[in-house]
């Protein structure tokens, strides 16, 4: 008896962090894992990834992990596996470079280096038992992306990772991309799994074609420096702002440290073309130095906020590359993502206060670099599959991938939305149904350290933005029981304090009475004191100033006499 489930860990119902997992006759084939970007109130959080549990403790059973592309949200959760799992990497040339260049420059304690990292293309064919591995190129906006089509002996799997059919992308093979689609469709498809992030797209998105003419439009009229906002994963869109500069005979300058690395990484193996003389590398502003030469092209680049924080920076003239001038023209070729959208407009608006020549382009003009509604009824007449998991979106995209595949007539019964976790089984080629679930969650990384922030840290950081925190010292002498110096009162995010000139003598009349309480004692009980005053002061500057600061109490035993 064959058995398939389909199921996933991260990017069901959600932007990002996409880890999916094809199960067929117990082993185990992990298909991309990736990153998410925190939202703004996830304070100090770099990133997000799926809790990795469920691989972990099934990890004899593991063939391998498969990638489509070199984005975060598709490999930034690789070396998290890889720390405790010593598994095969199949991906195509450029994502397995993108994939050490992470490792080597911010995981260099891990000797990762000896993991198996196998470069497969359009050709590879990978035999495991009774199923086979295939790929098939796919037109996205960064270089060498795969789809994959898993086959066994109950119809094929398909996963198309991100794609379009944009014929003016020119990136992909069109006629090995369509031939494989139809060649997994003549062997019959179980279930495909299709991106669902375009599916809301209908009509009027902006090609290739017109996006060159618009921005090359804006360089037409540009008199001195230009500076482009472009994020760090759109390489495709990089590329032809690059173009576009060197048709105007400017130089490019990037800013962006992750960027710099990925474009020397794609010039070095020639996806990025721009001859080095046209690259200008800036240095930090001085008196000699300004960075304005009028021929000059300034790529800021970054993810998510990134991009618009720079853009402040430089407006405020407090950044070390570049102070944006009355004569520039700003070009924002980045849509805001979800949760960022304030922080866009407020920098919009302070660019304004310095130029007035800001040029934007429609949201709905920029190419998309995900299958628009007619792009996903393409996949699904060309594939003809038995059931279709619409992957890779948020709830309302994968409900959007349901409607277009009902206006092509496919049977709504073998349409199937899962949520993150949900194991979808088939037997022998029959559907049997949802029929458990493993863990799932998000593990917040901060910095080096990985799944230990917890609530508690995030209410922690939360009130430290809102109302700041409050540092109180004293030496104790715990066997003469005096205080040895006064207390020292510091407050940092708590203004209320410098407001209220008689609330520090107050916390210190608070202190001095519960000095005398528990000076009566035999022994301090210190945890019990620093408890009890941390909820007295708590009261205290609560009624007063309606605030909840974070407040740390610091007591020092000092016996001088033992010095």
């Amino acid at each position: 008896m064959s058995k398939i489930s389909i199921l996933s860990l991260g990017g069901l119902q959600e932007n990002g962090k996409n880890l999916y997992i094809a199960e067929i006759d117990e082993k185990i084939y992990i298909l991309d894992a990736g990153l998410k970007y925190p939202t703004s109130e996830l304070y100090g959080i770099d990133s997000i990834i799926p809790d990795l549990t469920y691989l972990f403790e099934n990890k004899d059973r593991i063939v391998g992990i498969f990638l489509t592309n070199g984005h975060d949200d598709f490999v930034g959760s690789v070396i998290h596996i890889l720390k405790e799992v010593n598994v095969p990497i199949y991906s195509s040339h450029f994502t397995l470079a993108l994939v050490k260049d992470l490792m080597n420059n911010e995981y260099p304690e891990y000797k990762i280096n000896d993991a198996k990292m196998i470069e497969v293309n359009k050709k590879t064919i990978l035999n495991f038992d009774n199923v086979r591995v295939s790929f098939f190129e796919v037109a996205h906006n960064i270089p060498d992306s795969l789809g994959i089509i898993i086959h066994t002996e109950d119809g094929n799997i398909v996963y198309t990772g991100n794609y379009t059919f944009d014929q003016n992308a020119h990136q992909t093979d069109y006629v090995s991309m369509y031939q494989a689609l139809v060649n997994a469709s003549n062997e019959g498809v179980l279930a495909l799994m299709t991106d669902s992030l375009g599916s809301l797209f209908e009509g009027g998105r902006g090609t290739i074609l017109e996006f060159k003419q618009r921005v090359s439009n804006m360089f037409v009229n540009a008199e001195g420096r230009i500076v482009v906002s472009i994020f760090s994963s759109d390489l495709q869109r990089l590329q032809m702002v690059i173009d576009i500069a060197l048709s105007f005979n400017r130089r490019v300058a990037i800013l962006g440290r992750k960027t710099q690395r990925i474009v020397n990484l794609g010039i070095s193996m020639g996806y990025i073309k721009v001859p080095t003389e046209k690259l200008c590398n800036l240095k930090f502003i001085d008196d000699k130095n300004q960075n304005n030469d009028p021929d000059l092209v300034i790529l800021v680049t970054g993810e998510r906020h990134e991009p618009y924080f720079m853009l402040q920076r430089m407006s405020k003239h407090i950044d070390r590359l570049v102070h944006l001038e009355e004569n520039d023209t700003v070009i924002i070729l980045t849509k805001p993502y979800p949760g960022t959208e304030k922080m866009a407009a407020r920098t919009m608006d302070m660019i304004y206060r310095v130029t007035s020549k800001v040029r934007t382009i429609k949201s709905n003009l920029l190419p998309e670099s995900h299958a628009d509604r007619e792009e996903i009824k393409g996949m699904i007449n060309l594939l003809k599959p038995k059931f279709i998991i619409p992957v890779i979106g948020e709830y309302r995209h994968q409900y959007a991938v349901i409607e277009i595949a009902k206006c092509v007539g496919f049977n709504i019964e073998n349409l199937k939305i899962l949520d993150n976790g949900d194991i979808l089984s088939f037997e022998n080629g029959k559907y049997i149904g949802i029929t458990g679930s493993v863990p799932v969650g998000e593990v917040m990384i901060d910095g080096k350290a990985v799944g230990d922030l917890g609530d508690v840290v995030m209410r922690d950081r939360e009130l430290l933005a809102e109302d700041g925190v409050i540092l109180l010292s004293c030496n104790i002498n715990p066997r003469t029981k005096k205080v040895v110096a006064p207390l020292e009162i510091v407050a940092k995010g708590f203004s209320y304090i410098n407001e209220d000139l008689t609330l520090k003598d107050d916390i210190r009349t608070a202190f001095n009475k519960l000095c005398e309480k528990h000076f009566k004692q035999k022994f301090i009980n210190w945890s019990e004191f620093k408890n009890e005053f941390r909820q007295d002061l708590s009261r205290l500057i609560y009624k007063r100033s309606k605030a909840n600061p974070i407040i740390i109490p610091i007591l020092i035993s000092t016996d001088l006499a033992n010095q």
